[in-house]
C-alpha cells in the first residue's frame, strides 16, 4: 500500500473544513460586500430601508404602549416595587441639597443669569444620571440589571405574541420570558466592552478637567478629537449590536449568532437607524425634563409651605417610576423599529 492512503483521512479533514471556510467566507462577503481600508462602491454597501418618519414612528410607539396599557401598567408597577425593595430609592438627603441649590439659583436663571441655568441644568441632568449620588452596593447593581433585563424580555415577549395575533396575559410573559436570561446577560457583557472607548474618553475627561488641559488650545483640540473618535468607535460598535437584546429572544438563538445577526441587519443602514436611536434618546431626556422638573418644582414650593413634608421622598419614588416607564418605553421602541426593518428586508 502506498504511504499516502495512511494520510487520507487528515487530507479528507482539512479538505472539508477548508470548504466550510470557503462557503462561509463567500456567504459573509455576500452579506457584509464592504471591507475596512478599502475601496467599496455606494451601490454595493448601501441598503434602502424606508421607514416612517421619527414623529409618526414615535407616536406609534405611544399608541401600542396605550392599547397594551394593560399589560404594561402592572408590570411598571412590578418593577418599582422590587426594585424599591432590592435596589432601594434615591437619597432623600442629596434631594434636599440639590432642591435648596435650585432654589438659590433659580431666580438667576430666570433674571437672565446664563451660567447659573447652565448649573441648574447640570443639576437636572445629575438628577437623571446620578440616581441623586446613591452609591450601589454589587448586590444592588446585580439586582438592577437582572431586573432591568427581565423587563426587556417580558416586553419583547409579549409584543410578539400580540402582534402575531395571541391573546396573552402579563403573567404569561414573566413566567416564559425568562429563558433567554443568561444569553442576554452575555450579549449586555459584550455591549460593556463596546462602551469601553466611551468609557475611556469620560475618564479621560475628567482628568483633564482636574488639571487644567482643557483650558489650553491646542491641548483642548487634540483632546476633544480623540474623545470624539472614541465615542463613535463605540457607537459604531453597540449600533451593530442593539437589535441583539431582541434577537437573542427567539428560540434556540445563541449570543454570538444573534450579535451576528443584529450587525447583518444593520449593514447598510447604520446610519439611518443609529439616528433613530439617537432620536430615542432625545424624546426619553425631553420627557424626564417634561415630567421632572415640574414636580420638582412643585415638591419645592409644597415643603416650603409644609415643611413636616419633607421627609416624603416624592421625587426618589418618581425616579424610579419614571425608571420603569423608560425601561418599558424603550423596549417598545426598540422591538417595533426592529419588527419595521426585519419586515421590509422580507418584502
Amino acid at each position: 500500500m502506498p504511504r499516502s492512503s495512511k494520510k487520507q483521512p487528515g487530507r479528507h479533514w482539512v479538505s472539508k473544513r477548508w470548504a466550510t471556510y470557503t462557503k462561509w467566507l463567500a456567504d459573509y462577503r455576500e452579506r457584509r460586500p464592504h471591507r475596512s481600508f478599502r475601496r467599496t462602491r455606494r451601490r454595493d454597501y448601501v441598503r434602502p430601508i424606508v421607514l416612517p418618519g421619527n414623529i409618526a414612528f414615535t407616536h406609534s410607539v405611544f399608541q401600542t404602549v396605550g392599547r397594551n396599557w394593560r399589560l404594561f401598567l402592572p408590570l411598571a408597577v412590578i418593577y418599582v416595587v422590587l426594585y424599591g425593595l432590592l435596589v432601594g430609592l434615591s437619597s432623600q438627603a442629596v434631594y434636599a441639597d440639590l432642591s435648596a441649590t435650585m432654589q438659590e439659583l433659580g431666580g438667576e436663571a430666570f433674571g437672565g443669569d446664563w451660567d447659573a441655568v447652565s448649573q441648574v441644568g447640570a443639576l437636572f441632568l445629575s438628577v437623571m444620571t446620578s440616581g441623586l449620588g446613591v452609591e450601589l452596593t454589587e448586590a444592588q447593581q446585580l439586582f438592577a440589571v437582572l431586573l432591568t433585563l427581565m423587563v426587556w424580555l417580558t416586553v419583547v415577549w409579549l409584543l410578539r405574541n400580540r402582534m402575531a395575533g395571541h391573546s396573552v396575559k402579563l403573567r404569561d410573559g414573566l413566567y416564559s420570558a425568562g429563558a433567554p436570561i443568561f444569553a442576554s446577560i452575555v450579549v449586555v457583557v459584550i455591549m460593556l466592552v463596546q462602551l469601553i472607548p466611551v468609557a475611556l474618553a469620560a475618564i479621560g475627561y475628567a482628568a483633564a478637567a482636574s488639571t487644567g488641559i482643557l483650558d489650553g488650545g491646542v491641548e483642548a483640540m487634540l483632546f476633544w478629537i480623540a474623545a470624539g473618535l472614541l465615542t463613535l468607535l463605540s457607537l459604531y460598535w453597540v449600533s451593530s449590536s442593539l437589535f441583539a437584546l431582541v434577537i437573542i429572544t427567539l428560540p434556540g438563538m445563541y449570543p454570538v449568532k444573534a450579535l451576528k445577526s443584529s450587525a447583518d441587519i444593520i449593514f447598510g443602514r447604520r446610519i439611518k437607524l443609529l439616528l433613530r436611536m439617537l432620536w430615542m434618546v432625545l424624546v426619553i431626556l425631553i420627557t424626564w425634563a417634561v415630567v421632572l422638573i415640574p414636580f420638582i418644582a412643585l415638591d419645592i414650593w409644597l415643603k416650603s409651605i409644609w415643611p413636616q413634608i419633607e421627609w416624603i421622598p416624592v421625587i426618589p419614588i418618581l425616579l424610579v417610576i419614571l425608571s420603569a416607564l423608560t425601561v418599558i418605553w424603550t423596549s417598545v421602541y426598540v422591538y417595533l423599529l426592529y419588527r419595521r426593518v426585519v419586515d421590509y428586508v422580507a418584502e
